[in-house]
């Protein structure tokens, strides 16, 4: 590896403010009193309980960076680039039904080679409590040795279950349901090794619209034992490009990456999706890219990390349309999540990022500007709009997010966590959870999070969202690569640098190194002698409020009818729900998005006092169906009705015959009942000629 020297570095890597010598306790008592929106969120596994026991131990990486530790002096300019990116793993976690009993359970990844992943089933119907067993080892899928991060679940064969791709430090293990609650290792076979790259997330789409799962791969760099790439323009040729696969049929995969026009740039990235953005029935695909420390052009570097989008043809070829469409802002941008934060019929996306407080601390290294993990607003052309963060006025440092209405108030709001060893100090999030007022303006609720040291002393890396004791309100799971002791002191960035004015002035973090000379922090730091404690999995289960729901899952019947396109998780779907008394809402079916993570692809909504609403799907391939009546506080399997109620091109007695033939064959299939086929049937019509009438109203107006 090539020696670096203080001149590469340059003077940038003095964190200017950074001044970790000072040993105080986080002012957290003195937080600006806000709304509270009545949910709490209670860790069911703190303390090992609910059955959870699990723990992300160190990594082989972890032995290099004790010997960075144990120097008697460390200099940021020459020893910082050598600090291992990832010493204590990069874990990820995710939500689905492995064994199709009704209830969501747990896989959570370790990247510790002596310590296997976890498989933790959920025993909520066969005991009416949450309570879990791990169940990797006889599952199969316990990867020990492999040294895991992220993990992604998709049904790749259509065959009912949910298949699992898990994410390594070099190399992928698949894993194919074999649906009587055991998995096989198809790697080898399937062509889904990925190849020797360092992955951190993963998501299935279908890119070409032939009802089979394809999967696309964030990478970073060549070897997390460094961080030169991260740290330094120079070692740009370290950086790994993203993959795709495409699913060739018999569990077999082919990589497009090149073909399909996702490797244009080599930027390092830490989470992907593949999401109908734009709603014109194929998946595109977004990339969370990071700037690192590195300054941006507008401070003499390069603009290397943005929310890039490469938009599909439809055929499974895409077309980079970053700068295009909007979202060409640099900054660290480490996880996304997709909504409708302003009910207004187009997705929005929320990125985490590396916060205010982080590069306050660094700004001799990157500038100015807004490093905030923010959001941006879709609009009607197709483009997006960052709007700031508004009153929240700052935001933390995130990894995972997920965009949920929490409280079920009918507004989608947002949910993240995240902490980054800086080397010299670890940066922590306080527990983001901001409520949405309906128009993508948030305050930040500090009550769902009473227990905010808690959170201030884990190390977040993936987080993900469902229904865990299916009450019809959002459960977060998360799991953290370290935690601080608690008998050791936090340090707080308002005491440091000033409170900057933010809903967020009491993230702190964690004073790992301290300066020999507070002054002049060129003569070097030497380490404090704390050693971080394993990370943990927390299951935080909701409750507080008695506001309304509907669940919906969406079937694709791809399989299970003559005519049906769509994969059988229906990934790639966007559904819109518009509650009796409130606006509607739209939530894309995403699998991955999140940091090293997967959420439920179950979808919530939240209804208020409603007691009733309507539930449309715009399937991968353009069909629409549309349910009316979906009753509160119900569960829909809603499965693809290959017979779209905007059909121009059929008479109401063509799309009649359409319909029934489909719910024939998924009654046949064991899908639906014959009370739930009349219902479907009913609404098919009911949706067919509103819409004709609404055509007909339009063509009389342009007339006249």
């Amino acid at each position: 590896m090539e020696k670096v020297g203080r001149s590469r570095i340059g003077k940038g890597l003095v964190f200017g403010t950074l001044v970790v010598s000072m040993w105080m306790a986080v002012a957290l008592g003195n937080q600006q009193a806000f709304a509270d929106f009545g949910i709490t969120f209670t860790d069911i596994a703190a303390d090992d309980g609910a059955g959870i026991m699990y723990r992300s131990r160190e990594t082989p990486a972890d032995a290099l960076w004790d010997e960075l530790k144990r120097k008697p002096v460390f200099f940021l300019q020459t020893d910082a680039p050598f600090v291992p990116g990832k010493s204590r793993g990069n874990p990820g976690v995710a939500l689905f039904d492995y064994d199709r009993d009704g209830d969501l359970d747990i896989y959570v990844t370790n990247s510790s080679l002596v310590v296997p992943n976890s498989l933790y089933k959920n025993l909520l119907k066969e005991t009416g409590n949450v309570v879990f067993q791990d169940v990797a080892g006889q599952a199969g899928v316990g990867a020990l040795g492999h040294g895991s991060t992220g993990v992604c679940f998709g049904d790749i064969d259509n065959d009912g279950d949910q298949d699992l791709y898990v994410l390594g430090e070099g190399d992928n293990i698949f894993f194919e349901n074999q649906s009587d609650g055991t998995f096989r290792d198809i790697t080898s076979a399937s062509g889904l090794g990925g190849g020797g790259k360092h992955d951190s997330s993963c998501s299935f789409g279908d890119v070409n619209g032939d009802g089979l799962l394809d999967v696309t791969i964030s990478n970073s760099y060549d070897n997390w034992d460094h961080r030169l790439p991260l740290m330094l323009f120079e070692f740009a040729h370290l950086i790994e490009k993203n993959q795709l696969f495409l699913n060739k049929g018999h569990n077999m995969f082919e990589e497009i990456s090149e073909q399909a026009g996702i490797q244009n740039v080599q930027h390092i990235s830490w989470a992907v999706a593949m999401v109908d953005y734009d709603q014109d029935g194929d998946v595109d695909i977004f990339v969370a890219e990071d700037q690192g420390p590195k300054p941006p052009a507008v401070f003499g570097g390069q603009d290397v990390g943005y929310v890039r989008v490469y938009r599909n043809d439809g055929t499974g070829h895409f077309t980079d349309s970053t700068e295009a469409v909007g979202t060409n802002r640099f900054g660290a941008w480490m996880g996304l999540s997709f909504g409708d934060l302003n009910s207004d019929g187009i997705i929005d996306v929320h990125a985490t990022n590396a916060g205010n407080y982080l590069t306050a601390l660094m700004r001799d290294m990157v500038g100015g500007g807004d490093w905030g993990s923010g959001w941006f607003l879709g609009r009607p052309d197709g483009t997006f709009h960052y709007p700031g963060v508004g009153e929240v006025g700052t935001t933390p440092f995130g990894w995972g997010t997920a965009i949920v209405d929490y409280d079920n108030d009918g507004a989608q709001d947002i949910i993240f966590a995240g902490g980054l060893d800086m080397a010299t100090m670890v940066d922590s999030n306080p527990g983001a959870v901001l409520h949405n007022n309906g128009n993508a303006n948030f305050t930040r609720d500090f009550s769902a999070l009473p227990a905010t040291p808690y959170h201030l002393r884990r190390n977040v890396q993936g987080l993900a969202v469902g229904d865990i004791n299916n009450d019809g309100f959002v459960d977060v799971v998360s799991v953290s690569e370290m935690n601080w002791p608690v008998n050791k002191p936090l340090a707080s960035y308002s005491q440091l640098i000033g409170p900057l004015g933010g809903q967020f002035d009491d993230a702190a973090f964690w004073p790992t190194f301290t300066p020999l000379n507070p002054t002049n922090q060129l003569e070097g730091f030497t380490w404090n002698g704390i050693e971080p404690e394993d990370g943990t999995l927390a299951v935080m289960l909701s409750s507080g409020n008695k506001n309304k729901w509907v669940k919906v899952i969406p079937m694709g019947s791809k399989g299970l009818t003559e005519n049906g396109r769509v994969n059988r998780d229906g990934i790639g779907a966007v559904l819109t729900f518009k509650p009796q008394k409130g606006r509607a809402v739209i939530s894309p079916i995403v699998s991955g998005a999140s940091h090293t993570a997967a959420h439920s692809l179950e979808s919530l909504f939240g209804m208020r006092n409603s007691n009733h609403g309507t539930v449309e799907i715009l399937w991968p391939g353009g069909i629409k169906n549309k349910l009316y009546n979906v009753r509160a506080k119900e569960t829909v399997v809603f499965p693809e009705i290959p017979c779209s109620y905007t059909d121009s091109s059929m008479s109401l007695g063509q799309y009649k015959r359409c319909v029934r033939r489909t719910l024939d064959e998924l009654e046949d299939n064991g899908v639906i009942n014959w009370r739930q086929q009349g219902r479907f049937m009913e609404s098919a019509i009911r949706a067919f000629k509103e819409h004709r009438r609404e055509v007909h109203a339009q063509e009389d107006e342009d007339h006249n």
